[in-house]
């Protein structure tokens, strides 16, 4: 006779298997360590030895093999150093998306919606009658019979043209983006770890950018007392330096990569903790830490009001809560009519959202 075995059910912990539970903590500890494998490694022997993470059956140094045979890390034959491989990069970058801005799914490419409607690409659910010239594949068949039956009657049924209906569709758009990086030595002032939520957000941008958006393009620049141009491969592994804040050198940097790129949209992400407090004047630096210099200033938000002739936006991810630092940051979205998002150290999804764009989106019918 067939039937049904029941047993104890025993869960366990949270369902994850001993190595995703050690994965999960070595990828945060990767955020801390700037991508230094080797000392994440030696982070998480610590909280083992402290905590219990591991048991008899599975251990620190299996945890180690399985991620060399998975592809995490990679170790060199020559001296044994450890890195850790692209595949943790793009994992570190996806962990950032979900943690920053929720799970977010891949949409089709090109996926900017602009106020215009039309022949675009993507159908809303807003119908008009057909015109000549508009493709077969965007009639609303449903509402193109209903149409031919209230005109004409069930006994006498046929199709005009007159009845045909087509779905409006929206344009898409393709944009330029720069992402810029403060690095400067206030990222880490008064035991404040500000760079590595720096960074979680401008991973979590840059793989929301190369999935949701591919066609788009994505420059990244890093700005402290100069400002040069990185991959988003080196994301993981920014490091704070001793410099100041030359914004200017960093949005200089941003308007003339942008200046390359032929796509009209552009736009300029800046994630920073507050104040400029530097400038080249020549080859030599101009600093000033200690409140709000208006030489500085004055440059700095003269291209703002410049980016905001070239419908340039500058869309600033403020990591400080500190009002006096914010201050800065609300005057030049001001002066830019670009947009401001603050976040706390604690919590970088819960974003107060300042926006100056007088055009909001309309949609035409």
């Amino acid at each position: 006779m067939t039937g049904l075995l029941f047993t104890k059910y025993i869960p366990e912990d949270d369902g994850k298997s001993p190595f995703k539970k050690l994965l999960d903590l070595f990828l945060d500890l990767l955020n801390y360590t700037n991508g230094d494998a080797a000392e994440a490694l030696s982070w998480l022997t610590q909280l083992d030895n402290q905590y219990q993470l591991t048991d008899e059956d599975y251990g620190i140094g299996d945890f180690i093999e399985d991620l060399k045979a998975q592809g995490y890390i990679k170790e060199n034959d020559l001296d044994g150093t450890i890195k850790i491989s692209p595949k943790t990069e793009q994992v570190i970058r996806k962990r950032s998306l979900d943690e920053v801005f929720g799970k977010l799914k891949k949409s089709k490419q090109g996926n900017h919606n602009t106020f215009k409607s039309g022949q675009g690409d993507e159908p809303n659910s807003e119908t008009r009658q057909y015109e000549f010239g508009d493709a077969p594949e965007t009639i609303d068949y449903t509402g193109s019979l209903r149409n031919a039956f209230v005109n004409r009657g069930i006994e006498s049924f046929s199709m005009h043209q007159d009845d045909l209906e087509i779905y409006e569709a929206d344009f898409k758009s393709q944009t330029s983006t720069v992402m810029m990086i403060d690095i400067s030595h206030s990222m880490i002032l008064y035991g404040e770890d500000r760079i590595t939520p720096a960074k979680k957000v401008a991973m979590a941008m840059s793989e929301l950018i190369t999935t949701r958006y591919p066609k788009d393009t994505l420059d990244i620049v890093v700005f402290g007392n100069d400002a040069w141009q990185i991959e988003m491969k080196d994301l993981p592994y920014l490091e704070v330096g001793p410099y100041h804040t030359n914004t200017v050198a960093g949005l200089e940097l941003s308007m003339e990569l942008l200046r390359r790129r032929k796509n009209p949209n552009k736009q300029i992400f800046m994630i920073t903790d507050g104040k400029p407090t530097c400038l080249k004047v020549g080859r030599r630096y101009y600093k000033n830490a200690f409140g709000i210099d208006h030489r500085i200033l004055n440059k700095t938000l003269n291209l703002g009001s410049q980016l905001k002739r070239l419908k340039i936006p500058v869309i600033t991810f403020m990591i400080a809560n500190d009002p006096y630092l914010q201050a800065f940051v609300r005057q030049f979205t001001e002066v830019n009519q670009g947009k401001a998002f603050y976040s706390t150290l604690d919590g970088l999804g819960n974003f107060v959202f300042e926006d100056y764009e007088r055009n909001k989106r309309k949609t035409m019918r």
